[in-house]
């Protein structure tokens, strides 16, 4: 048996019984009036009206979300989430359009649609007593406008070894949870300044903190209960249980995802994608997450995130 053997992969009818239930487990949920349990189905089907005197309003199970008021079948829409959060370096809209047969201009609106779904915020900070969070920045791709630098600018943020970050790069901020979730951060300026607010603001007071010798976590051990450092520059990567090799893994995963499957960015854009990979990491296999219940929390996570075509450009 395939994986989109089963009937709501195949099925219209079917896929919309099953958002229902996804959704709607204790029965249909107006989103007007927020009322569970008391509409009635109309037609269309999977069209319901609200039943309380002061709303009567129609909704279906989409509303709400990204996929309300689409043109493509909602099977294939529970195709392409099933395929975007299982595939561990991305699938790119091309991609989609020939498995979805459906237009390429409608794959990839809709692949920044799942993504907006992948999108989680409002989270606690990572860490805690007798815990362990890393905190490591990359640079990727080009900037939307270069600047031409000739020598360092006063205040230029400072990288391993005492170097100067690579000009014209995009920084990213990633924290990790040891055996835990990941959260990152696309800075305009990776300096210390912008760091350490992130740092300050995403991780408990408690936690063991572990960088490389990079200038920017200087004097993080006077915030958290330790601050313990590798120092790449000397060929050191781990000493006893202190290294950064968990954010380098996923700083792996996310590039060669970006460079073998999607290939190009535009930066307006990096933060849904750094959301993807964000979500795949944080609902793996590794903690109990399998592609079937990850593709249904990025549905239920879609809940008033409906996407314009004109927002998502």
């Amino acid at each position: 048996m395939d994986t989109f053997s089963g009937e709501h992969f195949r099925n219209d009818d079917a896929a919309r019984a099953f958002l229902e239930a996804l959704r709607w487990p204790g029965g249909p949920v107006c989103p007007h009036c927020g009322v569970v349990g008391h509409a009635y189905a109309i037609k269309p089907a999977g069209t319901y009206r609200c039943a309380e005197p002061e709303c009567r309003k129609n909704f279906t199970v989409t509303m709400n979300t990204p996929m309300e008021r689409s043109h493509i079948a909602l099977h294939k829409w529970l195709q392409a989430f099933h395929l975007m959060v299982s595939s561990k370096k991305g699938i790119s809209a091309h991609q989609l359009h020939r498995t979805l047969k459906i237009t390429y201009r409608s794959a990839w609106f809709m692949s920044h649609r799942v993504r907006e779904c992948m999108r989680t915020g409002g989270l606690g900070p990572l860490g805690g007593e007798g815990k362990i969070v890393e905190a490591d920045e990359t640079y990727y791709g080009p900037v939307a406008e270069p600047k031409r630098r000739h020598k360092t600018t006063s205040g230029r943020a400072f990288t391993k070894g005492g170097r100067t970050g690579p000009s014209n790069k995009r920084p990213i901020v990633a924290l990790v949870e040891r055996g835990g979730e990941v959260r990152t951060f696309h800075v305009p300026v990776a300096s210390k300044e912008n760091v350490m607010a992130i740092v300050n603001e995403n991780v408990l007071k408690e936690t063991r903190l572990h960088t490389d010798e990079s200038r920017l976590y200087t004097g993080a051990d006077k915030t958290f209960a330790a601050h313990e450092t590798v120092k790449h520059s000397a060929g050191e990567y781990v000493r006893d249980d202190v290294h950064t090799n968990s954010a380098e893994g996923y700083f792996s995963i996310f590039k060669r995802g970006m460079r073998g499957v999607y290939q190009h960015c535009d930066e307006k854009h990096l933060h849904r994608y750094l959301a993807e990979f964000d979500f795949r990491y944080n609902n793996r296999s590794k903690l109990g997450i399998e592609d079937g219940e990850r593709a249904a929390l990025a549905i239920q996570n879609g809940t008033g995130k409906r996407l314009t075509y004109r927002q998502s450009h």
